[in-house]
């Protein structure tokens, strides 16, 4: 087992990533200020961004939630990865290779690691197994739903043979272990050993957005196969079906570019889609559409007002489908994008569609598209005979929770005048429903709210105070230690080192800012190096990396590299003058203490430095 990674090399490979490229894999970035990029937080929910990346300075902060960190700790929260993991993937991505020292702490390749190259091994062998015979019957489904050989290799799409352990021998063989092979989900444990989990099924692997196999989904073929219609790979430390989207490797690129992603409800649903045209298709892998699944596509899409994102469900018109629909009108707010559904001529999804009428019709489908508000509640309308006074009290009563539930303040009274009309009811009448159901909402919010609040205090036990407080950014003179901390830190070239010393010797009223003030003192000796956020934040209390990677972050107003060393110059200006005026005033006290006659040399001393205090002031002004 090889030893510790060298720290050098540790180093090496951090720079030589470019951490926006990496970043930019998971969460669509966009410019912000100079030398920023900014985007969607990956580890909150969030409808504006907040997720702030500095490339040059190799680092990432959200100011919503306060995550942050290098490229290192990105890549171990985004992947679930250990650190040595990280660098190792960030090494072999940039082609370095790593060195590492004999007789240190050994480090843990990682069954991770082990597991995706397993799935992988097996993607292959998969592959290799659908142009046999006895993958006939694989093939002919496939033709059936009009894909052929090309869109079979386009997608991966392989087969199990139907033996017990055909997989499991032959990765045996290529020196997988029966317990890493169970830990991948492809095996599971016998009493003779190991039996294979996929037997005469057709294989779709499942690729995350880096386009690495982390599972698979397996459609049962044979009558005799007592198990489901379709059968995915367990949860492992790769795959966790509720965060997984199916396609999204292919997708990703095209749903940043476009701003639309089209959630569709299977693997060949996905294919339909990607060969008529529509390459923003994914769908999950045998699960409901969730709270994770709208995360990973948010990173990808943008909260733009002007150009807003479209995400487009379609469902089947069975009852199943319909209660998905339900459940993703009640998730919709939770999108960076405005939310639609598609619904196929006669109920048909988009393979059936696409197999009967060809590749347009399935991109009619898609633009085709209604608002996902209006199908809601055209959904709870249509149980009720809208004939009859009573069925249409009954419909605009059953919609009006749909409708209170719509967060968007100016289209909320537009559905209500939709509704009235739909329903044939006074707009007045059904107004007043909708304000029944948001009051009735509201009140079962706060009753939750309550119960969630005595829970908290009940479990949780008193937890301790950090050294520092958060600033008071309300508070004028903080405000403008911030400012003053942001371009100390973000724009060295905009002062110099005896206007630092100054500015350090002065202070800060926040003890916050004030530490991180005196830690920009002490790396006095690294101005204007590369490396001078690195070197500030070791001198930085623990407790205050935080704040300290927010001020790195925070967006400042300049466009250019010269408006932003203008911009630095004109704020070390102002906290210079700041500085002279205490100076001053300290002089003037010291003044008056001083007894003219008696202390006449201690005096003059004073009355000359307070001239040059003036001097300095009037020159630093321009005067």
């Amino acid at each position: 087992m090889a030893g510790k990674i060298r720290a050098r090399d540790i180093e090496e490979v951090k720079s030589r990533v470019n951490i926006a490229d990496v970043v930019g894999e998971y969460v669509s970035l966009k410019n912000a200020s100079v030398g920023s990029l900014k985007g969607l937080c990956p580890f909150h929910d969030e409808k504006s961004p907040s997720f702030n990346v500095r490339p040059m300075q190799g680092f990432y902060h959200c100011f919503g939630c306060g995550e942050g960190g290098d490229v290192y700790k990105f890549l171990q929260q985004m992947e679930s990865i250990s650190f040595y993991e990280a660098v190792e993937k960030l090494a072999a991505r940039v082609g370095f290779e790593l060195t590492y020292e004999d007789g240190g702490p050994a480090v843990d390749q990682g069954q991770r690691s082990r597991i995706l190259e397993a799935n992988t091994a097996a993607a292959t062998f998969y592959q290799s197994q659908l142009m046999t015979d006895d993958a006939i019957p694989g093939r002919d489904f496939l033709k059936g739903r009009g894909f052929d050989k090309a869109a079979a290799e386009q997608f991966g799409i392989g087969f199990a043979p139907n033996g017990w352990s055909n997989l499991t021998d032959h990765l045996k063989k290529l020196g997988f272990t029966i317990d890493e092979l169970v830990a991948a989900g492809l095996a599971t444990k016998s009493d003779r050993g190991a039996y294979d989990k996929f037997r005469g099924r057709l294989i779709w692997p499942i690729r995350d957005s880096t386009s690495q196999v982390i599972g698979f989904g397996a459609r049962k073929l044979f009558e005799d196969d007592q198990g489901p219609k379709y059968l995915n790979t367990s949860d492992t430390l790769v795959y966790h079906k509720s965060a997984v989207l199916y396609g999204i490797d292919l997708a990703k690129k095209e749903i940043s570019k476009q701003q639309r992603v089209v959630v569709v409800e299977g693997y060949t649903d996905v294919m339909a889609c990607h060969l008529a045209g529509i390459t923003t298709a994914v769908a999950t892998c045998g699960t409901a559409f969730g709270d994770d699944h709208i995360r990973l596509l948010n990173r990808m899409l943008s909260a733009e007002k002007d150009t807003p994102a479209e995400v487009i469900f379609t469902f089947d018109p069975d009852a199943a489908g319909q209660k998905a629909a339900m459940r993703a009108f009640n998730d919709s707010h939770k999108f960076s994008a405005q939310t639609f559904v598609a619904v196929g001529p006669d109920g048909l999804d988009p393979c059936d569609l696409r197999s009967e009428k060809g590749d347009d019709a399935v991109r009619l489908m898609i633009e085709n598209k209604k608002p996902l508000f209006e199908f809601a509640i055209k959904q709870k309308i249509a149980k009720f005979d809208l004939s009859t006074i009573e069925g249409r009290v009954g419909a605009a009563r059953a919609a009006a929770p749909v409708v209170s539930a719509i967060r968007d303040s100016a289209m909320r009274p537009a559905y209500i005048r939709e509704l009235a009309g739909w329903v044939n009811l006074d707009g007045n009448e059904v107004a007043s429903l909708v304000d029944a159901a948001a009051k009735e909402s509201r009140s079962d919010a706060v009753k939750e709210l309550r119960r969630d609040q005595q829970t908290i205090e009940t479990e949780s036990g008193t937890s301790g105070e950090g050294a520092f407080a958060l600033p008071n950014l309300n508070d004028r003179i903080t405000r403008f230690e911030r400012q003053v901390l942001e371009v100390l830190v973000q724009v060295p070239n905009s002062f110099s080192k005896e206007q630092l010393i100054r500015i350090v010797r002065d202070g800060f009223s926040d003890p916050a800012h004030n530490a991180i003030l005196e830690a920009i003192g002490t790396s006095l000796v690294s101005h204007g190096s590369l490396d001078w956020l690195n070197v500030i934040g070791g001198a930085t209390p623990a407790e205050l990396h935080s704040l300290l990677r927010s001020i790195a972050a925070q967006s400042l107003p300049a466009k250019t590299d010269a408006e932003l060393v203008r911009y630095g110059q004109g704020v070390v200006s102002r906290a210079l003058t700041n500085a002279l005026a205490h100076e001053k005033a300290d002089l003037l006290a010291a003044l008056r203490r001083t007894d003219a006659v008696q202390d006449a040399a201690e005096s003059a001393r004073i009355q000359r430095a307070l001239v040059d205090l003036e001097t300095e002031r009037r020159k630093l002004q321009g005067l």
